[in-house]
Order: structure tokens, then sequence, then C-alpha cells
């Protein structure tokens, strides 16, 4: 999961797209980069890090220019190497940076058919760069020394034919201005506004309202699945739909757990939509225990603090920040290795032992994806003298591996995977243990716009929209994803990846 923002403005932008990208932290914290265009000049800083930590004064000096995209970046698969770092860049045709969040399922085929017959190199393991290479090659077979965005849009429409997967893409084109696209299925998220100026009319485009939000931009709507939106250098704003048969399916887990409550994605609250899972898993519990002892409702912070207290409303009882966060250690659902895991945890929170000592405490969380969070937390919880100890998940049970863009473990890394609710409870050291129900957690992301009637909601049915996720790409990603495997890519970050080395030796 990444953050982009793209900014066509009437000043310099590089502040405006590093505030919007530390509003996108919570996206991703292992790399950022911005790219600004200036008199044909395109100026670039990139590298690991968190944004603060990124860009310092004599960055953003040379990072002059009223036109510009940003990228903060949380690895999905393989290695942390400084390479892959966004955007990226190539130079032909007309000198092109992108931006991307989201996953290719057939990156690996694009890049055979990107060196085979486009002639293009790819340099890194990305599919990020696939997919900048497939939309410059057919940028570059139109031919056209000026593009005019009706052949932008022709390019994003090939783009759609030869990629499959969850994108959202912001890609800048030096010397005629920026252009966003979705996924034919809107699986990831993206949104555009504008700003009036005393210069005149500004535009900007990012993963999350919020961005927007924050540097006073108003709201347009949401990117719709399939369609290109094209803003020039001089702020005309143009738009296209550029997908044969677009439809919205959006991932579901963007409301669990990644956007912030603040935002607003395809005219849903996510706010909204916590408070209603919150509602909805309370009446799950009265059902099961209408008769419980839970004496107060503690939430996981930050994401589950919503739903938890809806829920604690719901079942008339005490709401109690019982844990307190320590906001400079970073999310634990992305950190890489289970040591580094546990460390995190360990060092995130700290027990209020009042709010615990003698208490039926009902802790609440987001989700369960590994179990190593709620196990070390439900060990505070009674380290600090809890009575009892029960869990609940505002999101069903998480059995499968996502492959649009959301780093899952290996499905074998899953606490979930192939165990019984009962067993996950013993596992995890909780005294009872309830999921939400995938049913009530779609009508709740449903009840905020009727319109949308689908979700991506792979990583607990394994049902994959797209189509096209065989056995042997769930294998390959088993293997890219394991901790092990994370281990071994930060140790080789800077060597050559195997399955690009190898494209080249079969070809030769």
């Amino acid at each position: 999961m990444c953050g982009i923002v793209g900014i066509v403005g009437n000043n310099n932008v590089n502040q405006e797209i590093y505030d919007a990208l530390t509003v996108l932290q919570h996206r991703g914290q292992d790399a950022a980069g911005i790219v600004t265009w200036e008199n044909g000049v395109l100026n670039q800083r990139k590298a690991n890090g968190l944004v603060r930590d990124v860009f310092r004064t004599r960055h953003m000096r040379q990072l002059q220019g009223k036109v510009g995209i940003g990228h903060v970046r949380y690895p999905t698969a393989g290695s942390s190497s400084p390479a892959l770092a966004q955007p990226f860049y190539v130079n032909s045709p007309y000198g092109i940076s992108l931006a991307h969040n989201g996953n290719l399922t057939n990156a690996d085929v694009l890049s055979k058919e990107l060196f085979r017959e486009d002639l293009r190199h790819i340099n890194t393991s990305s599919d990020s760069e696939v997919l900048l290479n497939v939309f410059a090659n057919e940028l570059q077979r139109l031919g056209k020394l000026k593009p005019t965005a009706d052949d932008i849009f022709a390019a994003v429409k090939a783009v759609h034919r030869r990629c499959s997967g969850g994108y959202a893409v912001v890609a800048m084109i030096a010397n005629y201005g920026i252009v966003a696209f979705r996924d034919p299925n809107g699986i990831r998220p993206i949104v555009f506004g504008e700003r009036e100026t005393e210069k005149g009319k500004e535009y900007m485009v990012a993963s999350e309202s919020v961005a927007l939000d924050g540097l006073g931009f108003k709201l347009t709507r949401d990117i719709a699945p399939g369609e290109a939106v094209f803003i020039s250098n001089d702020a005309e704003l143009f738009t296209q739909q550029c997908a044969e048969n677009p439809r919205t399916v959006p991932c579901i887990f963007e409301h669990v757990y990644f956007a912030r409550p603040d935002s607003i994605i395809d005219g849903i609250s996510v706010y909204k939509t916590r408070m209603r899972m919150g509602e909805k898993l309370a009446a799950k519990i009265l059902q099961e225990r209408p008769n419980h002892d839970i004496d107060v409702v503690i939430p996981i912070p930050d994401t589950s603090r919503v739903s938890a207290q809806a829920l604690a409303y719901k079942l008339g009882v005490k709401f109690r920040e019982g844990l307190m966060k320590n906001r400079y250690i970073g999310r634990t659902f992305i950190m890489p290795g289970q040591k580094e895991r546990e460390k995190s945890v360990k060092q995130k929170l700290n027990a209020i032992g009042l709010e615990f000592e003698g208490k039926n405490v009902l802790l609440v969380d987001d989700s369960i994806v590994r179990g190593t969070t709620c196990r070390q937390i439900i060990e505070m919880a009674r380290d600090a003298g809890a009575n009892k100890v029960y869990f609940a998940s505002a999101a069903p049970a998480v059995k499968y591996q996502n492959v649009y863009g959301i780093d899952m473990p290996s499905a074998k890394e899953l606490i979930a995977h192939n165990r019984s609710t009962a067993e996950i409870c013993e596992l995890i050291g909780a005294d009872w243990l309830v999921y939400q129900d995938l049913e009530d957690l779609v009508e709740s992301c449903h009840g905020g716009n009727q319109g949308v009637t689908e979700f991506d909601c792979s990583v607990f049915n394994a049902e994959y929209v797209t189509g096209d996720v065989s056995a042997e790409y769930l294998q390959g990603l088993e293997e890219q994803r394991s901790d092990d495997n994370k281990a071994k890519d930060k140790d080789d970050a800077d060597a050559d990846d195997e399955s690009f080395v190898a494209l080249y030796n079969d070809v030769s």
C-alpha cells in the first residue's frame, strides 16, 4: 500500500506535495519521493525513510516548479532497496515520471513483453516500473511530437488492456502536465479536487481526500474505475473513461485498516463505516452472549478506536483508553520480520493499570493478521491485572493473501489460515474471541453509498475480482512474502533481482 499525490499549481508546489505526503504517511513508511517540473527541467529527490527524513531544506530548494508528483512507499513484496523508491522515470517519450499504488498481477508477463517486443529495459523488480514502461511505450507508439489529451487517454486505454490488477496512478509528462488513472475495477482509491486562487485555478490528485482537506482543496470526486484525468501545465482539466467494462469493486481493507477515518472513499465516509462496524459487532456479541460480563471496552490504538466506541455504546458498557501509544513507532502490520514486530509492540504500547485491574476487559482491534500484536497485548492486559481478557476483531478472519497492493504475509503466516476461531483464541491467549461477520462488514461499507454494491474481500473469502489469480501465482507470492525471504531480500537489497536476470538469460 502506498500514497500518491500530484499538483498543478500557480506557485512552487514542493512544500504542498511535502505536506500532502506527510498527511499520507500512514500509507507508507519505507520510502518517499518528489519530482517537480520547471521550464523543461525535472527535479527529483527520493530515498528510503519517512517524509521528514528524506527531504531537507537543501532538497526542497532544488524541487522548484509549479507542477509535481509525490509518493510514499510501503513494500508489498521483496526488498526495501533505495532503487525501488518512487516516482520512477523514463526519458522517452517526452520524459515521464510515475508514482503508483497497487499491484499488477501480470507484471512478470509484461516484463517479458516489454523486453522482447518493446525493447524496453526494466531495471528493478518493481511492478510500478513495469507499469510506467507500458504507459510510456503506448504513448511512444502514437508517434506524436506534442501529445494531446486524447493521445494520453489512448495510451491509458492501452494500459488497461495490457495490465491486470489493482492500481491508482499519477504520472507527470514533462512540458505537458499530469495524468491520473485508476484500474477498471476501482480497487485502489484516488480522488481529485480544485482550489481557486488569485492567480487562477489549481488542481490536486491524491490517494485519499484527507490530503486535499489539509491543503485547502475542495474535493471534486473520486476518479472513477477505468477513468483518466489529465491536467495540463496551464491547469486545463480533461477527463475520459478509458476502460471497456469498468465496475466499482473497491478494496474493503481500506475501510478496515489503511485509510484515515477522516477520508471519503468512493463517496463513503471511512469514519461512518467504522462506526457501523462497531455497531454490527456489538449486535453479534449481544446475540452470542446476551448475559456478557464485560466491564470495559478498550481499543487497540489507533485504527480500531471508532469501532470500539460505537461497540461500547451499543453494549452499554464503559469505553476507556487503557493503552497508550508511542506515536514515534511505525505501524507493526507494515514492519518486516517477526522479531521486529514483537519488539515494536512492546515499545509502541503501554497499559494503564487502573483500567485493567480486577476487570473483565474486551479489547477491540481492527483486524487480526499474524496474531503477534494481539497476543502480546493480551499478555499486557493480564500483567496489568485484568480478571478476564476478551478480544474482538472489527473485521472477519484474515485467511488469504492480498494480490492488489497490500502486503498480507504468506498464507501460512496468517494466524487464521486453516484454523478455527477456537484455535485462534487459544493461540492468542484470550478468554473469548469474536470476529465480525463478512456480511456485516460489507453492509457497514455499503451503507455509505448504495451505488457501491461490491467490494474486494479477497483476504477474507479468496475471491479475486480480476479473475486471473492462479494457484501458481499465489505460490509465487507465498515465497516472496514469507518472513524468511524478506530477511534474505534485506541482506541482498543491492543485488540484481533473480527473476529479471533469468529473463535476460532466457532471451539470450
